[in-house]
C-alpha cells in the first residue's frame, strides 16, 4: 500500500482512539472516582496503549516523509530509533495486549455478561463506545499489520517484556483489592484463592500466545518468498 494512504489511515485511526479517550474519560462512573480510576480496567490501559502506538506510527510517517530525499545520516539514525519503537511497542503491547483485550472481554461477555460487564454500565456507557473500546481495536491493528512490517525483537525478550507487561498488571489489580477490600472485576470475586492464581498463570499465558501468534502472523504476511 502507498505511503500516503497508510498515513492517512493511521491519522484516522488516532483520530478515532483519542475520541473514544475523550468520551471515556467525560463519563461521570463512580468508578472513575475511587482508587486507581480509569487506570485500574485493562480495556483503558489497552486505549492508552493503542493511541500512543499510532501516535508514534503518524509520527513516523511525518519524519519518513521529511527526511525523504535527505542525505543526513542523524535524521536518519532518529528515524530508525523511531522505527525500532514502533516495532517494538506493536509486537510487545499493541497486538498482544489489544487482541487479549477484546478476545477475553467478548467470551466472557456472551458467557455472562455481569461478570465483566455488568448492564448497569449501558446506563453510563453507549453501545458505539463500548464496541469502541472492545471491538475495533481488533481491526485496527490488524489493518496497522497488513499495510505496515514490522520486525519483532527476539523472541526470548519479547516473551520477557509481555510476561513484565502481564505479572505488573496483574499486581496491580491484586494491590487494588488490597487496598480497597474490592476486585476491579466482578469475575474474580467468585473464584477461590487458589482458583484464582490458576487464572492469573492463564492469563499471563494466554497473552503470551498472544504475542506468538502476532510474531507468526507478521511472518506469514511479510514473508518476501511468499
Amino acid at each position: 500500500m502507498a505511503l500516503v494512504p497508510c498515513q492517512v489511515l493511521r491519522a484516522a485511526i488516532l483520530l478515532s482512539y483519542c475520541s473514544i479517550l475523550c468520551n471515556y474519560k467525560a463519563i461521570d462512573m463512580p468508578a472513575h472516582q475511587t482508587y486507581g480510576g480509569s487506570w485500574k480496567f485493562l480495556t483503558f490501559i489497552d486505549l492508552v496503549i493503542q493511541a500512543v502506538f499510532f501516535g508514534i506510527c503518524v509520527l513516523t510517517d511525518l519524519s519518513s516523509l521529511l527526511t525523504k530525499g535527505n542525505d543526513s545520516q542523524e535524521q536518519e539514525r532518529q528515524l530508525k530509533k523511531l522505527i525500532s519503537l514502533r516495532d517494538w511497542v506493536m509486537a510487545v503491547l499493541a497486538f498482544p495486549v489489544g487482541v487479549f483485550v477484546v478476545t477475553m472481554f467478548w467470551s466472557i461477555y456472551i458467557y455472562d455478561r455481569e461478570l465483566v460487564y455488568p448492564k448497569l454500565l449501558d446506563n453510563f456507557i453507549p453501545a458505539w463506545l463500548n464496541h469502541g473500546m472492545h471491538t475495533t481495536v481488533l481491526p485496527f491493528v490488524l489493518i496497522e499489520m497488513r499495510t505496515t512490517h514490522h520486525q519483532y525483537p527476539s523472541r526470548s525478550c519479547g516473551l520477557a517484556a509481555v510476561c513484565t507487561f502481564a505479572v505488573g498488571y496483574i499486581l496491580w489489580v491484586c494491590w487494588i483489592h488490597h487496598v480497597t477490600g474490592v476486585w476491579v472485576y466482578p469475575l474474580l470475586e467468585h473464584l477461590s484463592p487458589g482458583v484464582k492464581i490458576i487464572f492469573f498463570a492463564a492469563v499471563t499465558v494466554i497473552i503470551n500466545i498472544f504475542y506468538l501468534v502476532g510474531e507468526v502472523l507478521n511472518n506469514y504476511i511479510w514473508d518476501t518468498q511468499k
